[in-house]
């Protein structure tokens, strides 16, 4: 009926899913943190020390999803020469001693941990950060100890988002197939990372109609706050 011409809800994804939800996989930045303003000012400033001048709302726009080594080749295109010896290192030092002090949840990310937790479904943190920069926001954001054990970077695997890799070797790390997990994710780098592992993904837009996330195969959705119960309607429970 005309029903199916609607754009498919969250509910629904979850509600129609072909295998029972045994994995929920969140992706960090912009999903659970939100350090995304504070990277955007660390980089913009480092951007305008060697000649790109940048704002932080452009570094946004560049960069989002994006990982310090795949940022260096279009920096170096864009400034037309490499970026000094150690930029990588020194930037990153940079950005994690800001995220240090600077990072705060996302409104209902914890409660979404907790809320999924106490459904007893297991769940995981799948990152293109690297270790040591997640680990000074969980301090930060205080849930060091929650996450512990559950914590996937890019590093771990050589290629990150938005090839599969990294979500594929989450799933295993549970002893789960890709068609048991959902991701959440922000960026479209992330959802097309979730696309290629064959796993359904609710793209977290609180801010836009998620029209570009929709366009590479997620089913957008607006609240932290919401992922309990669309989580139990995805393991056959009652929302």
């Amino acid at each position: 009926g005309p029903a199916s011409l609607l754009p498919m809800a969250p509910q629904e994804l979850m509600r129609r899913r072909a295998a029972p939800l045994r994995l929920v996989i969140f992706d960090w930045d912009g999903v659970l943190v939100d350090s995304d303003p504070v990277a955007n000012r660390v980089v913009a400033r480092d951007l305008a020390e060697l000649g790109w001048v940048m704002t932080p709302e452009l570094a946004n726009d560049t960069f989002l999803g994006m990982t310090l080594t795949d940022m260096q080749p279009v920096i170096e295109a864009r400034l037309g020469r490499a970026v000094p010896e150690g930029w990588k290192q020194g930037l990153m030092r940079r950005l994690v001693e800001a995220m240090a002090i600077e990072a705060r949840a996302i409104p209902g990310a914890v409660e979404a941990l907790h809320g999924v937790r106490a459904l007893g479904l297991p769940w995981r943190i799948a990152s293109n950060s690297s270790h040591e920069e997640m680990r000074v926001k969980f301090r930060c954001i205080g849930i060091a100890t929650l996450v512990e054990g559950r914590v996937h970077s890019h590093r771990d695997v050589g290629r990150g988002k938005p090839a599969p890799d990294l979500f594929l070797a989450t799933a295993a790390a549970e002893g789960v197939a890709p068609a048991d997990c959902v991701v959440i994710e922000e960026s479209l780098t992330g959802a097309r990372a979730a696309a290629a592992a064959g796993m359904d993904c609710l793209g977290y837009a609180p801010h836009a109609d998620g029209a570009a996330l929709r366009a590479v195969g997620a089913v957008p959705f607006g609240s932290m706050f919401d992922v309990p119960a669309l989580v139990a309607l995805g393991r056959g429970g009652v929302a």
